[in-house]
């Protein structure tokens, strides 16, 4: 089925001297020893020695040779970057050959190319001494503060990539937790949120629908509390925290677009309808309170349960930028803002497509480009990678997000291989 189409600066030592005394004066929020050592820039752990993730020998030979399968335009090359296990979104570091990188599970990932060959020498867990839930999204501020963003609390890292060598960093609570949505609304579905920080400085987190779809009875506390969609607030404290887009059913990747500041986003759709119903979704949110049509309508389908269809089209719906092929799973996004691809990749955006789940021909598990006109708006959208889902059916690899490094080559993350690769272009 075709697809269808209707440089952060370094972090300055006043701003980490800022971040110092802000933590400083940050009250705990709950009962947890480590962070609470870790506000006042205490010890909170002994063990100085974090163990490392090994990156040679039969799993990553075995990801190598499966890379072979990839197809990519003329002139592409794929190589294994870092064995990372159950790897998520990535957040590439300002100053230095790193980046950090989100799971579902409770770490997050330092992952270092320490003599710069386009190769990771180290990978190993970011701030040991706390324990994640779910932290999945990962961002930086413009003064290189590392965003983490869990299930239901967003923490801020001052300087993370030059402070992470040790088990023990300083820590912000910018959403203490159980107060990024309620705690009766968690949810082992649908609770890994990104986040982006955006040209006004703020912090913009997706929170995606607990539900397949909600009941009538949700709506208004979801409206509220932004779920469903996508909330913006203070990247320190968490203040002023506002909800900047509705009608989304379960968005996992955003990206702003450098040149016109809109906000891009992917949306994953709604269960048990068809193989082939609703299509996937990239958006565009041009301004705050854009309403996206979720639960009335998903792409071109209306949604039957709890009789949604029957009701008439909400006011002020924005549709789709681009349809995708339904069951998909449009996850991560990012832009490419560099040189080293030829010149139709630049201003455009990848996105990296999961693999359905629940499709009776399985799809996906592959990274789309899409190409912009020149009013902002999509132009095409074409396969970039394919092949980790071979002829027989079988999953080899799930790509999550995409990232582009500081060389222009594209990063792309695997939370079933558990690995990153790195996409790089040499003229035929």
């Amino acid at each position: 089925m075709p697809i269808r189409h209707p440089r952060p600066k370094p972090p300055r030592l006043a701003c980490v001297a800022a971040a110092a005394a802000f933590v400083l004066a940050v009250p705990s929020a709950f009962a947890q020893t480590a962070i609470d050592k870790l506000k006042q820039f205490k010890v909170a752990t002994t063990d100085l020695n974090i163990p490392q993730v090994p990156q040679t020998g039969r799993n990553a030979d075995a990801i190598r040779q499966n890379l072979q399968r990839v197809k990519l335009p003329p002139g592409f090359s794929i190589e294994l970057f870092a064995v990372v296990p159950d790897a998520r979104h990535m957040a590439v570091a300002p100053s230095t050959n790193m980046l950090f990188v989100g799971t579902r599970k409770t770490t997050v990932w330092a992952v270092t190319d320490r003599n710069s060959d386009g190769v990771a020498d180290e990978v190993k867990s970011f701030a040991p001494s706390l324990k994640f839930h779910n932290p999945n999204g990962v961002c930086w501020t413009k003064d290189g503060f590392l965003i983490v963003a869990e299930h239901n609390r967003v923490l801020n890292f001052p300087a993370a990539e030059f402070f992470y060598e040790g088990p023990d960093v300083a820590v912000i609570e910018v959403v203490g937790q159980g107060k990024l949505v309620p705690p009766e609304e968690e949810s082992f579905n649908h609770g890994a949120r990104t986040c982006r920080v955006g040209p006004d400085g703020k912090l913009y987190v997706t929170l995606g629908q607990p539900f397949n779809v909600p009941a009538r009875d949700k709506l208004d506390l979801y409206r509220q509390w932004g779920i469903g969609g996508i909330v913006r607030m203070n990247a320190f404290d968490g203040s002023g925290r506002e909800v900047f887009a509705t009608g989304v059913r379960n968005s996992v990747g955003m990206d702003f677009n450098p040149k016109d500041g809109s906000l891009w986003f992917t949306d994953n759709q709604t269960d048990g309808m068809g193989d082939d119903i609703p299509t996937g979704e990239i958006n565009r949110a041009t301004k705050p309170g854009q309403f996206f049509g979720y639960p009335w309508k998903q792409g071109r389908t209306r949604i039957t349960e709890y009789g949604y269809d029957k009701d008439p089209l909400p006011p002020n719906i924005t549709d789709p930028q681009v349809y995708t092929d339904a069951h998909a799973a449009d996850l991560g996004m990012a832009f490419y803002t560099g040189q080293a691809f030829p010149e139709k990749y630049r201003g455009g955006f990848f996105s990296a497509q999961h693999g359905s789940w629940n499709r009776s021909k399985p799809i996906g598990a592959r990274v789309l480009f899409t190409s912009l006109k020149a009013d902002g708006t999509a132009d095409k959208t074409e396969v970039f990678a394919e092949g980790w889902l071979d002829t027989s059916g079988i999953y080899r690899g799930r790509p999550v997000d995409v990232a582009m490094a500081k060389d222009g080559s594209l990063l792309i993350s695997d939370d079933f291989a558990g690995a990153i690769y790195r996409v790089s272009y040499q003229a035929p």
